[in-house]
């Protein structure tokens, strides 16, 4: 367990609960820990408290991953998931395995390349093809934990889109960086879409 707290603590107009709890799902080689990692302490840059947890499946690369970040205004007396408020699956296993512990009302982003089944009557999602942004947009499959992570910080405004930036260029190699910025602007774009669509209604 790797424990990121702090102890000061600033407002955020657009937080949007005292303690968000999230869930980053999908399989190994997809890159959930970095996403989870990136974002937790995007969180403590702002100066929320935030803890991150990972598990695994008995293999290292395609077996289940998921990461679980908890973010809040006060202190984190519990570190891990109680219940999820936002559930990021880029696999259908992870999906599937994921929403029992979903709130009634929270929120789900998916994979739509890799979630050909989602459960009917699922409310409150956005499904977008990762992977196949990745690929084609970058010709990076590697890339789409960041896509993910650009339309999930979009939507939920737990963190500021800048701050995120930030702390994805100290989390990775500088000649990792510019394809990832590009990949996280490009998540950004997603979350605008659904947003502007969602107005409409």
């Amino acid at each position: 367990m790797e424990n990121l707290s702090k102890d000061s603590l600033k407002k955020n107009p657009e937080f949007p609960k005292d303690r968000l709890e999230i869930c980053i799902s999908g399989s190994g080689g997809q890159g959930i820990l970095l996403a989870g990692i990136v974002l937790a302490k995007a969180a403590l840059r702002e100066g929320k408290n935030a803890t991150q947890t990972q598990s695994y499946g008995p293999e290292s690369r395609g077996g289940a991953s998921r990461c679980e970040v908890v973010i809040s205004r006060g202190e984190i007396d519990y570190p891990k998931i109680m219940k999820i408020d936002l559930l990021l699956a880029l696999t259908q296993e992870a999906l599937q395995k994921q929403l029992p512990n979903l709130r009634q009302d929270g929120s789900t982003i998916y994979d739509s390349v890799f979630v050909k089944e989602p459960p009917p009557g699922l409310k409150n999602f956005l499904a977008v093809p990762f992977t196949q942004i990745a690929i084609e947009k970058f010709q990076n499959v590697l890339v789409a934990n960041m896509v993910a992570l650009g339309a999930l910080v979009g939507i939920s405004h737990v963190v500021s889109r800048e701050t995120v930036k930030t702390t994805l260029l100290s989390s990775v190699r500088q000649n990792f960086q510019e394809i990832n910025l590009k990949a996280l602007q490009r998540g950004f774009e997603e979350a605008d879409r659904y947003l502007a669509e969602k107005e409409k209604k």
